[in-house]
């Protein structure tokens, strides 16, 4: 399917979701700047787009910088002349026990998922206001909606997701679209960063069904896809057989 062509901004697109979202808008003729601290894999990604006859160029980004989240959308005006779409799918999942004291971690989750997709809004949104017309797209989680063992915290970023996307969505005066998606278990990188031994066991078993990166990439094409009068305000995409 081939779309009206946009210039998409994705944050975490080196892996999973990110990356996936970038191959899927690719091909729907979108053209995409693409952003992480990993700039080899996407250099990789980039290569991979372009030779498939897509468009992607990439810049480093620490979505914990709001600098740094401001320089990666000038740079998608640079290279594109507009920002239509700003994917802010960077985050990071350490799960522990509220009692393991991870208090680094707590602080990381709270920088990348809610910091980041803050620093992400407050960057294109002026953008978006100037030109007349924008889409926020931000990543939650199933966990945006339900809090289990050892995810207290990360579930906690995710709720201020979901809270943000929808007070976005209230405030915009209709020239602004606003998309909050919300994956169930999805394969990604996500659980690597889990260093605390019973909760990386436990996510094991809860990993044991997923879907593929891809699912939530066209969850995400959908809501881009729509023409300017509809927004798609909430998906959320779950395995299905599975509860979680």
């Amino acid at each position: 399917m081939r779309n009206e062509a946009k210039v998409v901004a994705i944050t975490g697109a080196s892996s999973g979701i990110g990356e996936e979202t970038a191959r899927r808008l690719a091909a729907d003729g979108h053209r995409l700047l693409l952003g992480a601290r990993r700039t080899d894999r996407l250099e990789a990604l980039g290569r991979e787009i372009n030779a498939a006859g897509g468009t992607a160029a990439f810049q480093r980004l620490d979505v914990t910088d709001a600098a740094d989240v401001r320089a990666f959308v000038a740079a998608a005006r640079e290279h594109y002349g507009r920002l239509d779409v700003m994917v802010n799918n960077a985050g990071v999942m350490p799960l522990s026990p509220l009692g393991a004291l991870k208090v680094d971690e707590w602080d990381r989750m709270i920088d990348v998922n809610v910091r980041g997709v803050l620093h992400g809004i407050a960057a294109a949104l002026p953008v978006m206001r100037a030109q007349g017309a924008g889409h926020i797209v931000n990543v939650a989680s199933v966990g945006a909606y339900e809090v289990s063992p050892t995810a207290a915290v990360y579930c906690a970023t995710k709720f201020a997701v979901r809270a943000i996307t929808e007070g976005l969505r209230q405030e915009s005066d209709g020239s602004l679209r606003v998309t909050l998606v919300s994956p169930g278990v999805t394969e990604s990188e996500l659980a690597e960063g889990i260093s605390d031994p019973a909760a990386r066991e436990a996510m094991k078993a809860y990993r044991a069904v997923a879907l593929p990166a891809s699912a939530i990439a066209g969850a995400i094409a959908y809501a881009v896809a729509q023409p300017a009068g509809v927004d798609v305000n909430e998906i959320v995409v779950r395995p299905a057989a599975s509860a979680q």
